[in-house]
């Protein structure tokens, strides 16, 4: 069953889609988004990812998010985003602000639509956009996002990337899986040689401390044209659920 698409915040959302250039290393901080929200959860969440090996050894991006699921449809955030240079201190790149939109069940699949407004310290303010597809049953979760992303000014084109990832339950409170983030180039010049990471994921919960505690963490090997600059990445992600 499809449900009817609210409008308002469908519009906000698609306008995101004809205007952030895609990171330096596809997934550096980043994450791979679900299709589903939890309605009136609040989650605070920070993401680490630090470049491992090669010449860009040490580059690192740091994101503190806070999110609210304010219906069983849409999910509210606002992100702090820090950037690390090989050599150089931690500083804040940019402040942003997403939402997240469940339009559909198709199937076994949940759709849903992402957006965010990103302003950038410093540097020219970008939009973004994702097509967020997830099936998820009682043992597996799988996730596959392909992301639109382009700087407001005039004239530059819009980037394209993607986000993939498929786990199992293999204990309670254990999930094993696999995780990749790329580019796709642009709608003129579509999967060139790009940059891929592609790695084994764990993902655990812990319980007992006042509030569930999700941590996922990872290391992705280098693919294509990211092993010019670097061996592989480390991800840590937590969240925490209130």
């Amino acid at each position: 069953m499809i449900r009817p698409i609210p409008a308002l915040p469908v519009i906000a959302l698609a306008s995101c889609l004809l205007a952030t250039p895609a990171l330096a290393a596809p997934g550096l901080g980043d994450e791979v988004y679900g299709a589903t929200v939890e309605p009136g959860e609040w989650e605070i969440e920070t993401r680490y990812g630090i470049l491992a090996g090669g010449p860009d050894a040490g580059e690192g991006n740091f994101r503190l998010e806070v999110g609210y699921g304010v219906s069983g449809h849409t999910r509210l955030a606002a992100v702090a985003e820090f950037e690390k240079e090989p050599g150089q201190p931690r500083k804040l790149e940019a402040i942003s602000f997403e939402a997240i939109q469940n339009i559909a069940r198709i199937g076994p699949i949940d759709v849903a639509l992402y957006g965010e407004f990103e302003a950038v310290r410093g540097g020219t303010d970008q939009a973004e956009a994702k097509l967020l597809l997830e099936y998820r049953d009682r043992l597996t979760d799988v996730r596959f996002n392909l992301k639109m992303a382009k700087p407001l000014v005039s004239g530059a084109p819009v980037e394209l990337a993607y986000a993939a990832s498929a786990d199992i339950s293999v204990a309670d409170n254990l999930r094993l899986g696999v995780t990749g983030f790329g580019d796709l180039g642009t709608f003129g010049r579509f999967a060139p040689y790009a940059e891929h990471f592609f790695g084994p994921t764990v993902k655990f919960r812990i319980n007992g401390i006042g509030a569930p505690l999700r941590v996922e963490t990872g290391y992705m090997f280098a693919i294509a044209a990211a092993k010019a600059d670097t061996k592989g990445m480390f991800r840590l992600n937590l969240e925490l659920e209130l």
